[in-house]
This record gives C-alpha cells, sequence and structure tokens, in this order.
C-alpha cells in the first residue's frame, strides 16, 4: 500500500473488560502520533462483544482515560454491540460463498477430539468434521443443536506479512485449523468483528500489542476470504516492570487514571510512554507535537521496553517545574478540597506553587506542601524539642520584634535575618528552622525568607508569638 496517495487511518481497539492500563495507553500513542505524523484519521472503537465481561464502568475508565491523556480521536468511539447487523450480512455473504460453513460439533465431541490428538502426540484442534469439501459427505444434521460458524481457513500454502516492528512473519496455514466465527446464538467472535471493522473503517495500519501476533494470520486469511485490502501490521512488543518482570499492578499495571490520582501530569506520562520503545536519537524530553513530527514506526524497537518509575518521576517534576502556576494552583486545589480544606485569597495558592514546585515530583506532593499554609501547624514534638530550644527563643523574640515592622518583602525580610543571627552570633540553621517549623509545621521548605513573606504579616506574626508562647 502506498501511504503517499493513501490516507493513513490508525485505530486504538480496547475491550471494555477492564482499565486502560499503560501497555494500551502506549498502543493509543503510537496509533495517535502515527496518524498525526501522516496527517491521517485516528479512530477509536470499544470492542465490547465480550458481554459476560464488559461493563460501562470500563467502557467510562477508557474513555476518560483518553480523555485526560489527550488522544482525542477523530472518529468515534464506535462499539461493536451496535453494529451486530453489519457482521450478521457478512457472516451470511461468506455462508453463501462457501467461505464459511455451520459446524455441530459439541464442546464436549470437541474436547474428546482433542485428547485423541493429544493422545497420538499431535497438536489439539478441530478435526474439520463439518468441513464441506467436494466429494465429501458431511455427518447427519442433529436436529436438537444449534450450529456454531466456522470460517474456512486455507489449508495448503501460509500466511506471510511484513510486520513493521517484528519483521518478516511467515505461519503455515496447516498450523491453522477452522476458526469460529460466530457462536451458537449468532454472536460473532473477536478475530471476525476486528476484520470487518477494519476492513469498514479503511483501516491502513493496525498497531497493537505482540500478544495480537496469534490472530493476525487469522485475519489476513478472511480479509482475503472477503476480497478485502489488508492493512500493515505493527506489533509492540510488551512492557516489563521495574524489576524485569511482566508488569503488573506493582509496577504500572494500573489504570491511567490512577496516575491522575498520584499526581502526575499527562504530559509527562505521555512523554515517557514515547520513550518506552521508540527513541529518536538522545532526546528525552519533548512536546507531543514534537513526537508527532518525529514519530515513524521504524524506530520501534522490536525488544521489550522495561518500566523505570524513576524516570518517569524525573519527567513529572520537570513538567511540574515548567508548569504554569495558575495551571498547577488549579490541579491541587481540587486535592486540598478532598482533604476538608478550604483555600482562602491569602496567602494566594498560585504563589505558594511557584515557590514549592521546584522541590517536588508530583502533585499531591505539592497540595502537602501548600496544606500548611490553610491549617494550624502542627509540627512533631521531636522538631520541636530539637529546635525549639531555650537560647532559640531570645533570637526568635528579637525577630518578631523587628518582623512587626519591616517591609514585607523578600529582601527586607533576609537582612533581618542576617542583622538578629549576627547580633547572637549564631549560623542561619539556628533561627530558619524554628521558623519553618512554627509556620508550617514542616522542617523543609524554600527559602525561609519567601516562605515568610507568602503570609499575610497577621498570620504570620501570630503563628510565631503562639508557638514560642506555647510550652513545649
Amino acid at each position: 500500500m502506498n501511504t503517499a496517495t493513501t490516507t493513513v487511518r490508525t485505530r486504538f481497539a480496547p475491550s471494555p473488560t477492564g482499565f486502560l492500563h499503560i501497555g494500551g495507553a502506549r498502543t493509543a500513542l503510537y496509533a495517535w502520533a502515527y496518524a498525526r505524523h501522516c496527517n491521517g484519521r485516528f479512530i477509536l472503537r470499544i470492542e465490547d462483544t465480550d458481554v459476560a465481561r464488559s461493563t460501562p464502568e470500563a467502557v467510562q475508565g477508557i474513555l476518560d482515560g483518553m480523555q485526560w491523556l489527550g488522544l482525542t480521536p477523530d472518529e468515534g468511539p464506535f462499539y461493536q454491540m451496535q453494529r451486530m447487523e453489519r457482521y450478521k450480512d457478512v457472516l451470511r455473504q461468506m455462508l453463501a460463498e462457501g467461505s464459511a460453513y455451520y459446524c455441530y460439533t459439541t464442546p464436549e465431541e470437541l474436547e474428546r477430539m482433542r485428547e485423541e490428538q493429544r493422545a497420538k502426540g499431535l497438536k489439539p484442534r478441530y478435526s474439520g468434521i463439518w468441513r464441506p469439501e467436494p466429494g465429501k459427505t458431511l455427518p447427519p444434521v442433529p436436529a436438537d443443536r444449534q450450529p456454531v460458524i466456522r470460517f474456512k481457513n486455507p489449508i495448503d500454502g501460509s500466511v506471510v506479512w511484513d510486520d513493521l516492528v517484528k519483521g518478516r512473519i511467515e505461519i503455515a496455514n496447516a498450523e491453522l485449523d477452522d476458526l469460529v466465527i460466530a457462536r451458537a446464538d449468532l454472536t460473532p467472535t473477536y478475530n471476525f468483528c476486528v476484520v470487518i471493522d477494519d476492513w469498514d473503517m479503511g483501516i491502513t495500519h493496525v498497531i497493537r500489542g505482540d500478544d495480537h501476533v496469534n490472530n493476525t494470520p487469522r485475519q489476513i486469511n478472511i480479509f482475503r476470504a472477503l476480497g478485502a485490502n489488508i492493512p500493515h501490521f505493527a506489533h509492540l512488543s510488551m512492557i516489563l516492570g521495574d524489576d524485569g518482570q511482566k508488569l503488573s499492578k506493582r509496577h504500572g499495571a494500573v489504570s491511567v487514571m490512577q496516575y491522575d490520582e498520584d499526581g502526575y501530569l499527562p504530559e509527562a506520562v505521555l512523554n515517557y510512554l514515547a520513550r518506552l520503545g521508540w527513541s529518536h536519537g538522545d532526546d528525552e524530553v519533548f512536546s507531543m507535537q514534537q513526537f508527532c513530527e518525529w514519530f515513524d514506526l521504524d524506530h520501534i524497537t522490536p525488544s521489550a521496553a522495561q518500566f523505570n518509575t524513576e524516570k518517569l518521576n524525573w519527567l513529572n517534576a520537570h513538567y511540574i517545574k515548567q508548569a504554569d502556576n495558575a495551571r498547577l494552583a488549579a490541579l491541587i486545589r481540587p486535592r486540598l478540597a478532598d482533604q476538608g480544606i478550604t483555600v482562602s485569597e491569602l496567602p494566594a495558592l498560585d504563589v505558594i506553587v511557584g515557590l514549592y514546585k521546584e522541590r517536588v515530583d508530583n502533585l499531591n506532593a505539592l497540595a502537602a506542601a501548600a496544606r500548611a499554609f490553610y491549617t494550624e501547624p502542627a509540627p512533631a514534638a521531636e522538631l520541636l524539642a530539637q529546635h525549639l530550644t531555650p537560647e532559640s527563643r531570645p533570637l526568635l523574640a528579637d525577630f518578631i520584634a523587628g518582623l512587626r515592622d519591616v517591609a514585607w518583602e523578600v529582601p527586607a525580610i533576609n537582612a533581618l535575618i542576617k542583622q538578629c543571627i549576627s547580633q547572637h552570633g549564631v549560623k542561619m540553621p539556628k533561627l530558619a528552622m524554628p521558623l519553618r517549623i512554627l509556620l508550617t509545621g514542616q522542617a523543609q521548605t524554600p527559602s525561609v525568607d519567601a516562605l515568610i513573606t507568602l503570609f499575610p504579616r497577621e498570620i504570620a506574626l501570630e503563628r510565631l508569638v503562639r508557638g514560642i508562647s506555647e510550652k513545649n
């Protein structure tokens, strides 16, 4: 297929039997980016024919995850359950043309068939007893059972395709038995629906996980039986966890929305996923616009990618530092509200964010830092014992006295701090540490002079006076 004259059309087609996890998100990102790179179209399709396992909650989770990541489809979402009549029309067509047939084998008969084959050292498979062939006499049709519909897979030759990630793959047709494409209740099966959808939607490039490699030869044969264009295939290798094992809930195989809850920015997650199996030289940090300009299928590694939480955290810290203060304030405000904290007008949340964002690697840590400005400080007893000593109280008292009249700006407060420690002959931490603890309850804060200016003067004085007056 010449993509120079054909509009590239990619798709992301998750099954709503669980959440959208990191592996699925990477697949969606690559399919979306390739469509953008080629000025093509990206389609979202929900493969919900597994009625027993599909749930509305899972569907919504997928839509929420895609929206949070900003992977907006050009078409869709389409739902397979709304396309049942189309599938049945094609099934009738294939039965009429002889590329599909009714099979009356029961599950019990199929299992006996496989047991006999295993006993002979053969690969267990459907024997083809109901497969029509010239000159073959089929068994009498049982009156007491509904048949499934099987695809009449070619017997000879092989299926060959040039996978855009894994290279040339060849599977002998003799390895493939006749696939069930519709159940006894006429509900079509996964491999059949996928082909019809990709055909109808004009999909040119199927980008998906390599757990689908075994499905591909079956699907290619169905495409051929229908006389449909066969898309290009690109199968992405799996993602391993930090420990090199298959990704589990301990390290990344959680809902994409869990990353939102854990305080990650979507652009950090996207940037990290982009590099999880693809590279552009040594570039580590880039925008999604740059990614779409650079992205191709040639530079996707065929080997497994390894998830690295430390690297993701580093990227998240980078994007938090770069983010607009007002945006960060808007993101952490609801996190504070969830803790029952009302953000007052002063001190201004965006100013607090601006001072603390250099020191955190997630939004929850930023919210925890901001919390101290809207709640009464509750320093740990051991911190008070360590830093609020009989020797530090006179130093604090002199500083508080000067704080009542000093200009409420960083340079003036910095000068006051230096004056007090010089007069008392002590080093900076002797004053800075108790100030941090009494104002915020925290031992680690940004520069103490900037910290003080975040509070209105009366609130800062109230906290400090109360702190040195209380028995500790």
